[in-house]
């Protein structure tokens, strides 16, 4: 499929000529860090590094767990990444959005229903959606156009600074006007699919090291490019994302996103210094500067290994299990769960799952007692299950990541 020709035909069928300049593709040169450069000793270092963490902290971990965190993260990532776009909905709202409990307020409901569909971009991404493609032209239009077109209405329309024209966002579509971002003025319209082309061209295909490095160095030179009127970073952190999970294999259990959102100042500092072109014969060869470009990979990984820490040290075994087991004995207290409660979920800590035929043996009661035990942890929504005879896993919800993972998530009263 040429998205690139079809888009240009969409494009002239819609709107006429749109305005190319001509800009020659070297403009967003490097796009990868030589094997030469004096930097990239110390930043495959550090891919090694996440390498290493990731693999460390996917292996410590029951299926199980990891399925259950992977979806409790998807709100996490949802969250920071909206955040950075000045977009506030806790993951409790989140929560709430995604069982149909929406704000009586207009305004919170549609950022409910964007956190909603970023959700469901996500989970499309987590079962394969962008394997072997999340840094091509078709997958990141894919991913535009699947988030966008979960968006209400009121969340497709920008208005241009200067002539305050409101513009309509078309999910999928690359933009036909010209752009300004902060200081930089994009490339024309027309020339988008030529520099995407190039972009796609370069990432395909790369050795690991490279790939995880393109995770970064594709982050920047995407926002660069600006393909979107509108949703350009939300995509650029799913491609990320998406880039990461499947070099990688993280299992979907931590994201950068978090840790781009906690130093939101720093991240915008280094895709702003990245704009800027060659400082001296020794800052590359290309047009834009490698040494800017090499400091925000370094400060991309260097985050990416903090948050691999930071979840790491939450699922420790002992810590995430007494944690559990304490909320479980103030339930139990307080007459919110039945006793024994806690054994059902301490044996899934363990096991990853637990098949509901060996509640009653783990208990050491009849089949009654098990199936009210169970049925008050699904109720209670801290286990979950398939259907009613697939095995019991263990859920994270929002509502309880304050005591069961502190820190995932700022705290906050819930909304009305």
């Amino acid at each position: 499929m040429d998205i690139k020709a079809d888009m240009r035909a969409d494009t002239a069928e819609t709107n006429g000529s749109v305005e190319d300049l001509g800009e020659s593709v070297a403009l967003m040169e490097p796009l990868l860090i030589g094997e030469s450069t004096r930097q990239r000793a110390a930043l495959t270092d550090l891919v090694v590094d996440l390498a290493a963490k990731t693999a460390g902290l996917r292996r410590s971990l029951p299926s199980g767990i990891v399925t259950a965190l992977s979806d409790l993260v998807r709100s996490m990532n949802c969250y920071y990444s909206n955040l950075i776009e000045g977009h506030d909905t806790h993951p409790v709202d989140i929560e709430r959005a995604l069982k149909g409990d929406y704000s009586g307020d207009p305004e919170r409901r549609n950022l409910q229903l964007e956190a909603k569909a970023h959700i469901a971009v996500q989970a499309w991404i987590d079962t394969g959606g962008l394997d072997g493609r999340p840094l091509s032209a078709e997958g990141l239009c894919d991913v535009h156009r699947r988030f966008c077109e979960l968006l209400p209405d009121e969340l497709l329309w920008v208005t241009e600074p200067e002539t305050k024209e409101r513009l309509r966002v078309e999910p999928g579509t690359l933009r036909t006007q010209s752009v300004q971002v902060g200081r930089l003025l994009a490339i024309s319209p027309g020339a988008v699919p030529r520099f995407l082309d190039r972009f796609e061209t370069t990432y395909k295909n790369l050795g690991k090291t490279d790939a995880v490095l393109a995770a970064a160095t594709g982050h920047h030179r995407f926002l660069w490019i600006h393909p979107f009127l509108d949703g350009n970073g939300r995509v650029a952190r799913l491609m990320s994302y998406a880039a990461l999970r499947q070099t990688l294999d993280t299992g979907g259990i931590w994201s950068v996103a978090r840790g781009l959102a906690r130093n939101e100042a720093a991240y915008k500092n280094h895709l702003t210094a990245c704009d800027l072109p060659r400082r001296n014969d020794l800052d590359g060869r290309g047009n834009l500067s490698e040494e800017a470009l090499a400091d925000f990979i370094s400060f991309f990984l260097k985050t990416c290994i903090d948050q691999v820490d930071f979840m790491e040290s939450l699922v420790q075994p002992n810590g995430l299990r007494d944690r559990i087991l304490l909320w479980c004995a103030e339930e139990t207290r307080g007459n919110r769960l039945p006793p024994h409660a806690g054994s059902v979920l301490e044996a899934i800590l363990y096991r990853g799952e637990l098949p509901r035929g060996e509640v009653a043996n783990i208990l050491g009661t009849g089949d009654r007692q098990a199936r009210r035990i169970t049925s008050a942890l699904l109720d209670r929504e801290v286990l979950t299950s398939e259907t009613t005879r697939a095995p019991l896993r263990l859920a994270f919800p929002a509502a309880l990541a304050s005591r069961w993972m502190p820190g995932l998530f700022p705290e906050k009263a819930l909304s009305g």
